[in-house]
Order: C-alpha cells, then sequence, then structure tokens
C-alpha cells in the first residue's frame, strides 16, 4: 500500500496486528516508478529499476538495492552487475556539502537532497547517493515499496549468501545497514519512529508474521548537534530459521525534522542474535552523529 490508499483498521496501535507502517497520513506520495521484479525474489536482494519523478527522496522500505537512473525521468534497466556488487569499503565518495565526519577516523554519509548527515566507523561501506534499499511484501508481484533508505552505508553486505529459491542465482544478506529518508505525509516524529523501525523488523526478518515484531514506546531524543526528535527500536524473536540467512532482526529509527522542516528519518536495520549483532551502544554512537543542512544550490 501506497500514499492515498487507507488500509482497513484506521489508527490501530502499531504494536497490534495491522500493519504498523501501514497507517494513513504516514507516508508520502511516491517519487519512484518501479520495474516489474523478476519471479520469486528473494526479501533480501531485490533489485529493480527506479526513476524519480520529483526531487530525489526516499520515502519506502525493503532490503534489496535499487539503483536509480542518473537523475532521468526515465526508468534505468536493471543492471545485473550491481544485484551482486558489494559496495566499496575505501574511500568517501559521498561527502559533500561542507560535510566532514564529526568522529575522527569514522566516515560521514550525506544525504544532499534531504539535508541529513551522520557518521558511520571505518568498516562500513558507503553506497552511492541513488542506491536506495528498500522493503516490500514477499507476496506482492508490484514489490511496492513498505520502507526505503537513500544512499545506505552497509555492513558486511556478503555477510550471508544463500540461494533458498533455488533459482541457481546467490542473494546476499547484509548484517547491517543505515541510512534516511523522508517522511512527508507523516503526522508526528513519533508515529514515524515506531512505523519505521517496526517495517524493517517486518519486511527483513519475521515476514509474513507481524506478531514477532516488538517496538518500544518513542522517547525523545537529542543528538550530539542538538537535533531533537523521537526515537524507537523494533526486535523481533522467535523468527523460524527455514533458510540459511534467517535470523531474528532489529532496527532503531529517529525521526526529526530537516532543515526545511519537513519530517525526515534516519534508521539502523541489522541481524540480531548472531555472534557479529552490531552492538546497540554503536547504534546509538552513529545516531549520535546524525544532524542537519541546508543542502548547496547546485
Amino acid at each position: 500500500m501506497w500514499p492515498g490508499e487507507r488500509p482497513p483498521g484506521d489508527g490501530t496501535d502499531p504494536q497490534q496486528d495491522a500493519n504498523p507502517y501501514r497507517q494513513p497520513g504516514y507516508q508520502q506520495p511516491n517519487p519512484y516508478t518501479a520495474q516489474p521484479a523478476p519471479a520469486g525474489p528473494n526479501r533480501r536482494t531485490r533489485t529493480v529499476a527506479l526513476a524519480a519523478t520529483a526531487a530525489v527522496v526516499v520515502a519506502a522500505l525493503v532490503t534489496g538495492a535499487v539503483l536509480l537512473g542518473g537523475g532521468s525521468d526515465d526508468a534505468a534497466a536493471p543492471d545485473p552487475t550491481r544485484s551482486s556488487a558489494s559496495p566499496s569499503a575505501s574511500g568517501n565518495p559521498r561527502t559533500a556539502d561542507g560535510q566532514k565526519p564529526t568522529v575522527a577516523g569514522w566516515k560521514v554519509v550525506v544525504n544532499s537532497g534531504l539535508g541529513v548527515a551522520f557518521d558511520v566507523p571505518a568498516d562500513w561501506a558507503l553506497e552511492s547517493r541513488d542506491w536506495v534499499s528498500y522493503v516490500a511484501e514477499d507476496d506482492d508481484p508490484d514489490e511496492t515499496p513498505l520502507v526505503a533508505m537513500k544512499g545506505p552505508a552497509v555492513l558486511k553486505a556478503r555477510w550471508c549468501t544463500s540461494d533458498d529459491d533455488k533459482d541457481g542465482q546467490s542473494d546476499d544478506t547484509p548484517l547491517a545497514s543505515v541510512g534516511s529518508r523522508g517522511n512527508n505525509g507523516a503526522r508526528s516524529t513519533e508515529e514515524i519512529a515506531r512505523a519505521d523501525s517496526a517495517a524493517w523488523v517486518y519486511g527483513m526478518y519475521t515476514q509474513p508474521d507481524k506478531k514477532k515484531v516488538t517496538t518500544t514506546a518513542a522517547a525523545s531524543f537529542t543528538t550530539a548537534s542538538g537535533l531533537t526528535g523521537s526515537v524507537a527500536t523494533s526486535t523481533s524473536s522467535g523468527v523460524e530459521r527455514q533458510d540459511k540467512c534467517d535470523t531474528d532482526g532489529r532496527a532503531t529509527t529517529f525521526a526529526f525534522k530537516n532543515a526545511e522542516g519537513d519530517f525526515a528519518s534516519w534508521s539502523f536495520f541489522g541481524a540480531a542474535g548472531v555472534d557479529e549483532e552490531v552492538p546497540q551502544a554503536t547504534v546509538e554512537e552513529i545516531l549520535s552523529t546524525v544532524r542537519v543542512f541546508t543542502p548547496e544550490e547546485s
């Protein structure tokens, strides 16, 4: 379901059976047009071409990588070389708009269109600015994103590789990802924090079982730059390990307003209950670096 469509059970609580990320007034208008994906795609590696029909901003969520056509209004053809390619862990190709890391030795992640920046440890790899990671319902033939993040940073993009759907192509599952998105149309930062974190955990780890997702109450939070907003964390418990890469998951979303006064958010999601799980302390350290700025005019 996308903006403009209203689900049954208006105004349900995010922790109830109804989809928490399909609340009326929550999503922003869809800025992308998705091309059909191959039959039987794995939710962790969906790759589709998207075309921006408005300013390039993120308003969706699934965990596959999506490459946007270079500023054109025409949809870019899917690039098979990108579906299995891992992002570069060296350098920092996305430093711009005068933004530099606020933590020594870390990398800065910039979403220029949104006017949001944050830092990640040096071992996280940066995707390009036009790369969108998102999650959709597994049985949705249109791959309609539930939630997404633009220009994310990824930790161990090939943390787990499998061919669960037996199509002869290996699918990669990252250990963790972090990125930002716009949330125009939302009613509050509290709503965004709970809905987005729940969407990531459901879309990535618990489908089709919503009941395995637990979300905390939204709490006030202020980053090191003085940016205030709301934060919530969602976790899963009891995910059935039917396939090699199945795990429980955890997601944290911080929602705020950018320099233009528009709703925006930062989200982390990652595997939980595994030896290499990203500590919550590290998530909070990354979160503390989130800041807003006025994008430079091109």
